[in-house]
């Protein structure tokens, strides 16, 4: 009768244990403004305007589906959104990365604004730094003068 006992709780063991032996590892948990944040990086491929965060469309709802599954499995934000650029390109990036070429993108603005102070910058102060005109009469020709003083006299 031992044996059989023994041999029962065995079974028993083995068959909760079972279960557990085909499960998947738990997913970790993942809130909604973390699927957004990700999600607001990446440009919709049918309206290509908006993030696939503020998309309605039926591929946006997807590519967050993929965005949740990918952070549930335990993939950092940056490695997610790296798989979208290997799949698509760059051009899947709402604000393109600030290296190589594109880095002019972001660099051009500012370097217009800055000439642009300087510009405006070096106006002013000459501006500013200009002497007063004295407002010295221009130069008359003493034969007019002569002229104007009699035909002024000469008035009633």
């Amino acid at each position: 009768m031992k044996g059989r006992y023994a041999t029962a709780v065995l079974l028993l063991a083995v068959l909760v244990a079972d279960p557990a032996r085909g499960a998947q590892a738990p997913t970790r948990a993942v809130t909604e403004s973390q699927v957004h944040e990700v999600a607001a990086e990446l440009r919709c491929v049918v309206c290509q305007n908006l993030s696939v965060a503020d998309s309605p469309s039926e591929m946006a709802r997807q590519m967050r589906a993929i965005v949740r599954e990918r952070l549930e499995a335990g993939e950092s934000p940056a490695r997610v959104v790296q798989y979208f650029v290997d799949r698509y390109g760059e051009w899947i990036l709402l604000a393109p990365r600030r290296s190589g070429f594109t880095l002019l993108v972001w660099l051009a603005p500012l370097t217009a604004v800055a000439v642009g102070f300087a510009i405006v910058g070096t106006l002013v102060w000459k501006w500013t730094r200009r002497p007063a005109s004295a407002g010295t009469p221009p130069r008359v020709d003493p034969a007019m003068r002569e002229r104007i003083r009699r035909e002024t006299e000469a008035e009633p």
